[in-house]
């Protein structure tokens, strides 16, 4: 079996040169992602076509297939099997095989793609290859307009091969083949979901985070992070950068007109941004705004946030509704952390400012002390992202228990994604399923007199939820480490 992945419309329809730098780009990122489930994976092509293949024995298709869906510049994906080039009773045969089953009591249509010279046209093998399943096959006819199933062959010099399904991608371009940005992100429904769309543009990001909520704002922050970059950024090495910013909005509540907290704080922040866009090669900035949704992200607001700024700030979100972000943070697996993250309103005023003017936002960032901003810039923390869940923000210690007692009920933690893919399974122990988003508002619920084990793959997820918890007052946790 081998996939053959068509780029982007986009990717196509550039010059040769910068077609030639997006398809090398495309290949080494699925280079790179696939030697994450096989490095004997081969990864090939030509300025057109990827195609990867991988040993007959391992039954890579479906985590493949998963992990391209979610590769940034791909169309569409194709499984295919490739036949040499014999005579058109042949290509009629192995078309039987591949869709004898499919076609029962379903219509068809054999398309076919042609590329050298040959003793045949297109037409011919279109007509050979229907007769044949029409004769071998319980197909309930052809429709050429609205066929039920697409029989798909192409042929190129003495190579054939047969399209078994069909996929689509993600489109938007190789990433890395745009400039990079920071991306400002509070772990919320639209910060995520502008990620999303910049990497999926092709454009490389590191995440820029400023808390206001202490270390527990700051690990629901790092767990969408961590989502966003292994299902779809991988290919790239980034930074998470975390920067203190308690201090700096306890002195715009104390030095600023509180009509203007909000506007300033913006600006702050965008301040920041430009002092780290530099040393992490940045070229431009982005936020998850949205015209009017609220007071701080009227046009004139905007305007004035953004003479903060020496560097362009995008805001790919800008004419979206709720109800779209909402949906598209759906699609991409950020939803349930943005409904479980606490909002950490840096500054709340009551009749905040909806017409700001330049001179007076100017004028209230002046009355403040520098330092909060430069002491915050000092103290950031930065981790590659690879690394993110490795080092835990875990308040209290918890053990870990390697063979639980008989009374034990083990929680995984684990996003249900994970979980359908290789179910927990104990003969001698209750397993419930609570995803670590769901943990804070399902376990008051759960009997106090068991004892509960949290558990996720590599331990990480559970350790740090399971010292939260005991920080919260729940004793009765511990972390299942089987493998410690």
């Amino acid at each position: 079996m081998k996939l053959l992945i068509r780029p982007s419309p986009e990717v196509v329809i550039k010059s040769k040169p910068v077609r030639r730098l997006q398809m090398r780009l495309l290949r080494q990122n699925i280079r790179k992602l696939a030697a994450r489930l096989d490095p004997s994976v081969s990864v090939d092509g030509t300025w057109d076509r990827v195609e990867v293949e991988w040993p007959d024995h391992n039954p890579l298709i479906s985590p493949m297939l998963e992990l391209l869906c979610r590769t940034p510049g791909i169309s569409t994906i194709q499984e295919i099997s490739d036949y040499p080039l014999t005579d058109l009773d042949d290509i009629a045969d192995k078309a039987v095989a591949a869709f004898r089953d499919r076609l029962q009591g379903r219509t068809f249509a054999v398309r076919t793609r042609r590329q050298g010279s040959h003793w045949f046209s297109s037409g011919e093998v279109e007509r050979q290859v229907g007769r044949v399943l029409l004769e071998q096959t319980d197909a309930r006819g052809v429709n050429l307009k609205s066929p039920d199933v697409e029989v798909r062959i192409a042929i190129r010099d003495d190579q054939f091969h047969i399209s078994h399904r069909k996929h689509r991608g993600l489109g938007g371009y190789p990433l890395g083949s745009v400039e990079s940005v920071l991306t400002l992100i509070s772990g919320g429904y639209d910060s995520s979901v502008a990620a999303y769309l910049m990497m999926r543009r092709g454009i490389r990001s590191h995440f820029l985070f400023f808390n206001l909520g202490g270390d527990a704002h700051e690990v629901g922050v790092r767990q969408v992070v961590s989502h966003l970059w292994n299902r779809y950024g991988a290919s790239h090495s980034v930074k998470f950068i975390s920067v203190p910013f308690d201090g700096v909005v306890a002195e715009i509540m104390t030095s600023v007109d509180h009509r203007y907290w909000g506007v300033v704080l913006k600006r702050q922040m965008l301040k920041a941004a430009c002092e780290l866009a530099g040393s992490n090669n940045a070229a431009g900035l982005v936020t998850g705004d949205a015209v009017a949704q609220v007071s701080s992200q009227t046009l004139t607001n905007l305007n004035v946030v953004d003479r903060a700024s020496t560097e362009v700030v995008l805001r790919p979100l800008i004419s979206m509704d709720k109800e779209q972000i909402i949906r598209l943070a759906t699609e991409i697996g950020t939803e349930a952390f943005a409904r479980n993250m606490p909002e950490y309103c840096g500054v709340i005023s009551q009749k905040p400012v909806t017409r700001a003017r330049l001179h007076q936002a100017e004028t209230e960032e002046a009355r403040m002390n520098p330092a909060a901003l430069t002491g915050a810039l000092a103290r950031r923390t930065e981790l590659p992202v690879s690394r993110l869940m490795d080092s835990t923000l875990t308040p209290e210690d918890v053990e870990l228990v390697q063979t639980p007692a008989v009374s034990d009920i083990i929680i995984d933690v684990r996003h249900p994604d994970e979980g359908d893919r290789s179910p927990l399974t104990l003969t001698n122990n209750k397993v419930i399923r609570i995803p670590f988003y769901e943990l804070n508002r399902q376990m008051p619920d759960l009997p106090r007199d068991c004892q509960y084990l949290l558990y996720c793959d590599r331990g990480t997820m559970s350790r740090m939820h399971a010292g939260h918890l005991k920080a919260g007052g729940h004793e009765n946790v511990k972390v299942y480490a089987p493998g410690h």
